[in-house]
């Protein structure tokens, strides 16, 4: 295969996982197909048999690829330094964006439990993750802080709180 047939192959594999990915976020796991990606990535069906022998190993991808932006904006908001540590947690655990992203990234994580190809990404990881969040110098397990946040978070979206607000409330009186 030549150099630049390869470059086309491995940018149209990273589109299906960018097309996965985004699917995973706007619709949670169960919305992701090998239609649904083709479509989203503007390619053929064919194409998403091609590179992924099946939707397991699709979703994998995707999940690491969501997991590896998470654990990037992690590491992001905590080499900024620029707020104290309980503000740099928040910003660092929650995902940018608005109140639908935000709702949208907790839903497809509460799904992902349910196909065990995504939850293995996630699990693959939280290494990175904790790693990320450990940066912070917290005397507590990143572990914990990251329970706290999502644990605020998924509360807020339940009672119909703004997330972001009410999260700091609660990072502010358990730090």
């Amino acid at each position: 295969m030549t150099d630049g047939r390869r470059a086309r192959g491995e940018q149209r594999r990273a589109d299906l996982v960018e097309a996965a990915a985004a699917l995973v976020l706007e619709g949670g796991p169960a919305g992701v197909s090998h239609r649904a990606v083709a479509a989203r990535a503007g390619a053929s069906l064919s194409a998403t048999t091609y590179y992924f022998a099946d939707l397991d190993e699709l979703l994998a991808a995707a999940g690491a690829a969501l997991a590896a932006a998470w654990v990037a904006h992690a590491r992001a908001t905590v080499d900024a330094a620029d707020a104290p540590a309980a503000e740099l947690l928040v910003r660092a655990v929650l995902p940018a964006g608005d109140a639908q992203h935000v709702r949208g990234h907790y839903a497809h994580l509460v799904g992902a439990g349910a196909f065990p190809a995504l939850a293995h990404a996630y699990a693959a990881g939280r290494a990175d993750l904790d790693a990320a969040i450990a940066g912070l110098g917290l005397p507590w397990p990143p572990a914990v802080l990251v329970a706290l946040v999502d644990g605020a978070a998924v509360a807020a979206l339940s009672e119909g709180r703004p997330v972001g607000e009410h999260v700091r409330g609660v990072v502010s009186q358990a730090l």
